[in-house]
């Protein structure tokens, strides 16, 4: 995946569809190429605004999928995807999209600032040139992920953690109403993990909808309300201690855990 921004080629002005979710899935079903079985079979959930969701499970069950399928990267075979009310793809502006730091040619020869800026693109158009308020989105996204210092900087420089704030300054400047963050926290520092929940429970707090997929459980409880276990389909969703049984856990790792270990996970005894 190029850092310039996919599909964002003309601004958008579709309005959300007043008392509509933030994502509304219903009876999707996606399969790549070739593949024997489908990545998705029949998924369906409902994501409220303000919603800070974690989408869970084992390799392979289709999280980054379900991500580039909302994000519209690629298009289900069946079933619907609507954004506040509107079909999948009608409004890049709605959602933003930070990918797997594996996915990014972090090669691209250009400055923390530009990625940032590319942010404001789908807002713009191609051949429009930033305005101030533009630059000032960007200077503020920079500043909230505590990269301004960095903004000359060739991005392939950087850290693991330097880039993923930089992905996601990208998407605070992007100003979406529904974020996808999908393994933000893999190789990244203690720190960059915990400015990254704090940006996120503040744009939650401002009624924005963020999913993220995550391997990391022992998160759940303290960031998440909600989580989505996913297995190619929905195998639960609901409240965070409720999706984290043994059952699940055992199906998301092969392994049984005992009940205690379980109860540790969600919070409710001592590690």
């Amino acid at each position: 995946m190029s850092l310039n921004p996919l599909n964002y080629g003309k601004t958008c002005t579709v309005p959300p569809v007043p008392g509509e979710a933030a994502l509304e899935i219903e009876h999707v079903t996606f399969r790549y190429p070739g593949a024997p079985e489908p990545a998705l079979e029949d998924v369906t959930l409902r994501i409220a605004p303000g919603e800070r969701v974690a989408l869970v499970g084992p390799n392979g069950a289709g999280k980054s999928t379900l991500i580039k399928l909302v994000a519209a990267l690629e298009k289900p075979a069946s079933g619907s995807i609507r954004i506040y009310g509107n079909p999948v793809g009608s409004c890049h502006h709605r959602v933003a999209l930070v990918p797997q730091r594996s996915e990014v040619d972090w090669r691209f020869p250009v400055t923390v600032r530009d990625v940032v800026m590319m942010g404001r693109y789908v807002h713009l158009g191609w051949l429009k040139r930033p305005r101030r308020e533009d630059h000032e989105a960007v200077e503020r996204a920079m500043e909230m992920m505590q990269i301004s210092d960095l903004a000359g900087r060739q991005v392939g420089e950087l850290s693991g953690g330097q880039q993923q704030r930089v992905m996601l300054a990208r998407t605070l400047a992007h100003d979406a109403d529904l974020l996808l963050l999908d393994e933000p926290l893999n190789h990244v520092d203690v720190p960059t993990q915990e400015l990254i929940f704090h940006v996120l429970e503040k744009l939650a707090a401002q009624g924005r909808a963020v999913i993220v997929s995550t391997h990391d459980l022992g998160i759940l409880p303290i960031h998440f309300s909600r989580a989505i276990f996913l297995d190619r389909h929905v195998v639960a969703d609901g409240p965070v201690g409720e999706v984290l049984t043994a059952e699940t856990l055992a199906r998301a790792y092969g392994v049984h855990l005992c009940t205690e270990r379980v109860e540790a996970i969600n919070g409710r005894v001592a590690g």
